[in-house]
């Protein structure tokens, strides 16, 4: 099976920060995050990025909730789409409790947020070596692939010395974020400088904050990376228009089409991040 032409395709439901008074079709319950995963997967997404919501709305790493929202969606037996978990959705927790669900879900992949930065305004968004090691080591001992969510330039060189120190298995698959304010800009030259900063062999997505939600997809499918799309990022379809996940989905499959490309199923992009006798085992 030639995989070189396929597209992993990941939707990020609702993130940590964004009120449904923004936009109330973001999910927030449990019920509403399992049914919105099936729902995506069924219009054609490869991998689910999910975070969880308190009762207030605010961004939570109650294991309970990750536990209950994977029960639900795995109610549906015929799904099987990649389960991406963070470890990164919200500040209030502890460096224990970002990484307490992964042992009791054991997902295929988990976010791995590669450094600290100033989250613009008045925000710190502290990822600390002792946070990165510990959790390396116990997405690596869960058997876990790290989705490296690189906000800054200097997050490459970290991963990569994690990676020297055996932390880090490679190949590394990389997340780029672009438009966190305080983080990496949306400038196509930014997106091309990391292309092309990351080691030979490793895999790649990219992704834009609001409106750079569109041409940054666009750049990176030219660029041979994988794509991710979602009211995590973006809760617009176009302008004054509020945006499902599914109506995100749906168009980044046709965009992807029309890019000569095809979006890879959930087995195929085991296949290309190498997490496929994972996928098997559980």
């Amino acid at each position: 099976m030639s995989l070189e032409n396929k597209v992993i395709l990941t939707c990020a439901l609702t993130g940590a920060i964004t009120p449904k008074s923004v936009n109330e079709h973001i999910p927030m319950t449990p019920e509403e995050i399992a049914q919105d995963a099936y729902d995506c997967w069924q219009a054609g997404a490869s991998v689910v990025h999910l975070h969880m919501r308190d009762d207030e709305g605010l961004g939570t790493m109650d294991a309970a909730r990750f536990v209950k929202t994977i029960e639900l969606l795995k109610a549906h037996p015929d799904c099987d789409v990649v389960i991406n978990l963070t470890t990164g959705g919200d500040s209030r927790a502890t460096d224990e409790e970002r990484y307490a669900h992964l042992p009791l879900i054991l997902p295929e992949i988990g976010s791995y947020d590669a450094g600290s930065f100033n989250w613009m305004p008045d925000g710190v968004f502290v990822n600390s070596p002792k946070f990165l090691e510990t959790l390396g080591a116990v997405e690596r001992e869960l058997n876990i692939k790290p989705e490296l969510e690189i906000f800054d330039l200097g997050h490459i060189g970290i991963t990569e010395y994690y990676a020297r120190k055996g932390i880090l298995d490679t190949p590394l698959h990389y997340q780029f974020v672009l438009g966190v304010p305080g983080g990496l800009d949306t400038s196509i030259d930014t997106l091309l400088f990391l292309k092309n900063r990351i080691q030979p062999g490793s895999t790649w997505g990219a992704f834009g904050i609001g409106r750079a939600h569109l041409p940054i997809m666009y750049a990176t499918l030219a660029m041979g990376g994988h794509v991710r799309v979602g009211l995590e990022d973006n809760v617009y379809y176009s302008q004054g228009r509020k945006a499902t996940n599914v109506q995100l989905v749906e168009r980044a499959v046709r965009v992807i089409g029309e890019f000569g490309k095809e979006v890879a199923t959930p087995d195929e992009a085991r296949e290309i991040l190498g997490t496929a006798n994972i996928g098997l085992a559980r």
